[in-house]
């Protein structure tokens, strides 16, 4: 995120939920209202990502969306996973990602978001 008023808003969500958990009518205002900064950093991704998140908290009434798995390194190494879905810690990863979406990993990861929300809510 470009703007100051929104990494400050993003701060402001993530020490709101490591401190107080996830608040759900806060959080959802909260993401809400940080949108359209995405919007008018004319970030696509980061706009529809936000929008499925406070949708998903908003419906589900927690963040049911495990972080992404890492990926191999080589053919012969395992995939990171988490079988447990943390809704504080997954979220808060979201959020940190949020940061600076021009770094590669970052970007990818809040694609695989976007893919693991819209999945979640086809299922349910």
């Amino acid at each position: 995120m470009k703007n100051s008023k929104a990494q400050k808003l993003l701060d402001k969500i993530q020490r709101d939920l490591m401190r107080n958990g996830l608040i759900i009518n806060t959080i959802v205002e909260d993401l809400k209202n940080l949108r359209p900064f995405a919007v008018e950093d004319e970030d696509p991704l980061l706009a529809k990502v936000i929008r499925l998140t406070y949708e998903h908290i908003d419906t589900y009434q927690t963040f049911d969306i495990p972080i992404p798995e890492d990926e191999p390194l080589d053919e012969n190494e395992e995939t990171t996973s988490s079988p447990e879905v943390k809704p504080e810690e997954s979220l808060d990863y979201l959020l940190s990602l949020m940061n600076d979406t021009s770094i590669k990993n970052n970007e990818i990861d809040l694609r695989e978001y976007s893919r693991a929300l819209q999945e979640y809510a086809e299922e349910n």
